[in-house]
Formats: C-alpha cells, sequence, structure tokens
C-alpha cells in the first residue's frame, strides 16, 4: 500500500510527496530528516492524502499533483 500526501509547511508552502507509512513519514518531516525541502520550510500537519496499490500508481499521482498549482491542491485538501 503507497500514499500520496500533502504535507503543510511551517511557512504555509505545500508539500507533495509519497510513501508507505504516513505516521514515520510525517516524523521524519518534523525532525529533520524527511528531505531538503521540509527541513528548510518546516513541516506543520498532512493535509490530504491518497491511496494506491502499487508504486506506480501512487507515483504517476505524486507526479499530477506536483503540477498543480497550489489553489488546486488545497482544492484536494477540502475533499
Amino acid at each position: 500500500m503507497y500514499f500520496v500526501y500533502l504535507l503543510q509547511c511551517a511557512d504555509n508552502s505545500i508539500y507533495t510527496g509519497i510513501t508507505t507509512d504516513l505516521e514515520r513519514r510525517l516524523d521524519e518531516h518534523k525532525s529533520g530528516k524527511g528531505g531538503h525541502y521540509t527541513s528548510s520550510h518546516g513541516a506543520k500537519k498532512i493535509i490530504h492524502t491518497e491511496r494506491f496499490a502499487t508504486r506506480s500508481a501512487a507515483s504517476k499521482r505524486e507526479a499530477q499533483i506536483k503540477g498543480f498549482r497550489r489553489q488546486k491542491k488545497l482544492e484536494l485538501s477540502q475533499n
């Protein structure tokens, strides 16, 4: 099981990622070990998740969401 997630950062920017364990990944982001972007922008909370059976499907969706403008990402988080 794979998850695509949107993470709200401390500066209100939105990070898009993929993981198999949401709780572990959020802890990594919050501790500064989750990647360069979130260690410099701070991790606040996960605002949206989508579940996929395969890594391939999750990666395709992650790439699609990364191409969205901020407003469309925020709309996803409200559904």
